[in-house]
């Protein structure tokens, strides 16, 4: 019989065999799915490789150029008509973009020397010196400019292979879409070089205060050495370091045949001096520069009222007239490299600055105020939104951001102007001087504290002494709210209205308002006065440029909105001519010297804002006077006046006489002070008015004569009063009692 127990043996050696035939063929299996995910990885590696390196470009150094943060430039016109800039305004990158052909042949060629010898030979990834890089035998970075330049753009630097990968091949994309000039020029714009300075022309700005295009050998070997580590090697505060790594860039650029013996011992033994020496002497240019800048502006600290203006405006137009966001439009103006040429007029503005800076002429130095000057299409020539010394730039702008209540400036926009307009009263109206019934009361008091004298007053004494209840009259029973209201919104295009509050006659008469208006706002609205009827919306600056000469906005011929007819504007400005003129104007001490002066005093509940507003034939300006937090302004004559003043006799000093042009086809006529009607040979008392060609008065007939001395009578201190006689001639009319 067999051995049992050897059967036994021989199955478990047949089983044993089995088992590691079983198991080798799932390792080969293993091993086999393995390869296969291999290749697949592998080919969609290679493949995807060659897409990319042979695809589209994967960064379009064109359009990177354009979304690069470049410093934007601020422009003006000095005293001779030449151009200069005003100020330069970048965030985090100042970056000022120069073509490649402005930059040296040696600035290029230590940038390559220190980054990338081989920069002209490979195809964007050196491939030796990445080889060397990994086996440790390079103290040099594996990176050519070409990926600094990725990682520039992109803004990856962490340290992983997937990001390397990508890089490498954004590289070799690079060099196939585009030229060895234009990627050393994008890279030696892009570079990050200390100090905030993005590129080599801020590099060389800061540190030597001269353009890149003026670098020396050993100047451009200074630059480059600060690519390395820029916090290391920037030579402001680590000079040591900053000579070591220049002289192992000379070194470079000697061994690699860029400069000769002769080119190198002379840098090496150049005497170094930066902007931040004490022996340090500007060039011509900077010294030039920084003149026009001192001369631009009062304060060296910070910028003025005027540039904050510029700013703020940009950044209002980039919205209302690109699409742009706040957000973009912030950023386009601090790193979109615009080039704004602003309409500030130096010269105004210094003396604007000097005025406000000092307090000249002040009540009350603890007090604030605010100056808007514009010219008659629009353009703001000057701005001041604070008293004293400015403590920042774009703080708070009173005159264009910080509206308060007009008081009596209100009446001419929202009662006289749209009641000439639309034919409801003319220069000799006669009105009643009393208080009508508004919920439940009398109101509005005048001035004066009292309900009004109840006689009849013209609309151009109502006018010259800012009576309050002849414009209440006329809004409510001549006009209407919501048609004073329109003109106040739609027409002279007051910004800070409120729709349900601010339609109502307290508002709309003596100006208590829910907000107010600024005094920009109340600048452009009384030019239309001055320039036949248009409206112009302010504007600071001409016109804006992006990066690449590309004009974006342009405000250099400014269409105005007629919003008055000619004729209006005409009667308009010499009404408001008589608050200066009269005897019994509020305006008569704020008169601009040697100059025809239309103006308009306004005065708030409790005496506690003061304003001026009024024009000249060259300039119109809106000054407001009071507290940040309001309190009475005590004072028996007017503070914003006398710094209109002040301010509006410095500006015009010098200047050549000039007249109003009146560009409607208003009449002089005489009319007769008792009826307001055009005079006729039995009236005894006479004097001047103006009216619309169209819309001239009835003569004066028959008169119930009543002869008595008048004392009292309105139009008896009128300047332009022609009666010979001072008996004045009453006659009984219906008066607009409620």
């Amino acid at each position: 019989m067999p051995d049992a127990s050897a059967a036994v043996k021989k199955k478990k050696k047949r089983k044993n065999k089995n088992s590691i035939s079983n198991f080798g063929a799932f390792l080969i299996s293993l091993i086999t799915i393995a390869l296969l995910i291999l290749v697949i990885v592998f080919g969609y590696v290679f493949i995807n490789m060659i897409v990319v390196v042979n695809g589209d470009p994967v960064i379009n150094l064109e359009s990177s150029r354009n979304n690069q943060n470049q410093t934007s430039f601020l422009y003006a016109n000095n005293e001779e008509g030449k151009q200069i800039e005003l100020l330069r305004l970048h965030g985090e990158e100042n970056r000022i973009w120069v073509d490649l052909e402005k930059i040296p042949e040696n600035t290029k060629k230590a940038f390559i020397a220190l980054e990338d010898k081989r920069f002209t030979e490979h195809k964007g990834v050196d491939w030796y010196r990445t080889l060397g890089v990994m086996v440790k035998q390079n103290g040099q970075g594996g990176s050519t400019i070409t990926q600094q330049l990725v990682k520039n753009l992109t803004g990856k630097n962490e340290v992983t292979f997937v990001r390397k990968y990508n890089e490498i091949l954004s590289a070799l994309n690079l060099e196939k879409n585009f030229t060895k000039d234009q990627i050393i020029e994008a890279y030696l714009n892009t570079v990050y070089l200390g100090q905030g300075c993005y590129g080599v022309e801020t590099a060389a700005e800061t540190y030597f205060g001269k353009s890149a295009s003026e670098l020396n050998i050993s100047e451009s070997a200074v630059i480059a050495a600060i690519t390395q580590a820029p916090y290391t090697f920037e030579p402001f505060n680590h000079r040591d370091n900053n000579r070591k790594r220049q002289m192992y860039c000379l070194d470079l650029m000697l061994e690699q045949g860029k400069i000769s013996k002769q080119e190198y011992d002379e840098a090496v033994a150049y005497d170094l001096i930066f902007t931040n020496d004490a022996d340090y002497v500007p060039s011509k240019e900077e010294l030039a520069r920084q003149k026009q800048q001192k001369e631009a502006s009062v304060s060296t600290e910070f910028q003025s009222f005027y540039v904050d203006f510029v700013i703020s405006d940009v950044i209002d137009r980039l919205q209302s007239d690109l699409g742009y966001s706040y957000s973009e439009a912030t950023s386009m103006i601090y790193g979109g490299g615009l080039r704004i040429y602003t309409a500030v007029d130096l010269d105004i503005q210094k003396k604007l600055d000097t005025i406000y800076i000092n307090k000249t002429n002040w009540l009350d130095k603890n007090a604030q105020s605010a100056t808007t000057v514009m010219d008659y299409k629009g353009r703001v020539v000057a701005i001041c939104g604070q008293a004293g010394e400015k403590e920042g730039n774009r703080v708070l702008n009173r005159a264009s951001d910080s509206p308060r209540p007009p008081g009596s400036t209100i009446k001419p926009l929202t009662a006289y102007a749209p009641g000439i307009e639309l034919n409801k009263i003319n220069w000799s109206t006669y009105v009643r001087d009393y208080s009508i019934r508004y919920n439940g009361k009398y109101w509005p008091k005048n001035y004066s504290g009292n309900y009004g004298s109840g006689g009849n007053v013209s609309v151009q004494v109502a006018l010259a002494k800012s009576l309050n209840t002849v414009p209440a009259r006329i809004i409510v029973n001549m006009l209407g709210t919501d048609t004073s209201y329109d003109y106040l919104k739609n027409k002279f295009h007051i910004s800070t209205l409120v729709d349900e509050k601010d339609n109502s006659p307290a508002p709309l008469t003596v100006g208590s308002m829910t907000y107010g208006i600024t005094s920009l706002d109340l600048t452009a609205a009384y030019a239309s006065f001055g320039n036949g009827g248009y409206y112009y919306h302010p504007y600071s600056f001409y016109y804006i440029e992006d990066s690449n000469g590309k004009v974006l906005i342009d405000n250099r011929n400014p269409k105005g909105e007629q919003i008055i007819s000619p004729e209006t504007a005409e009667v308009m400005l010499h009404l408001l001519q008589t608050v200066t003129t009269s005897s019994y104007g509020t305006g008569v001490d704020y008169k601009v010297r040697n100059f025809d002066t239309y103006a308009k005093s306004g005065t708030t509940d409790n005496n506690y804002d003061k304003w001026f507003v009024g024009g000249t034939p060259y300039y119109v300006a809106a000054t407001w006077y009071g507290y940040d937090v309001p309190k009475t302004i005590y004072t028996s004559h007017n503070p914003a006046g006398t710094i209109y003043r002040t301010v509006m006799n410095k500006i015009h000093s010098g200047l050549p006489h000039k007249e109003f042009e009146y560009k409607g086809d208003a009449e002089m006529h005489y009319y007769c002070t008792s009826t307001g009607k055009l005079a006729s040979r039995s009236c005894y008392s006479t004097a001047v008015g103006w009216y619309k060609k169209d819309e001239l008065p009835d003569y004066c007939s028959g008169h119930y004569r009543s002869y008595r001395r008048s004392s009292n009578n309105d139009e008896d201190s009128d300047s332009n009063d022609t009666g010979s006689n001072n008996d004045s001639v009453r006659v009984n009319q219906n008066s607009d009692d409620e």
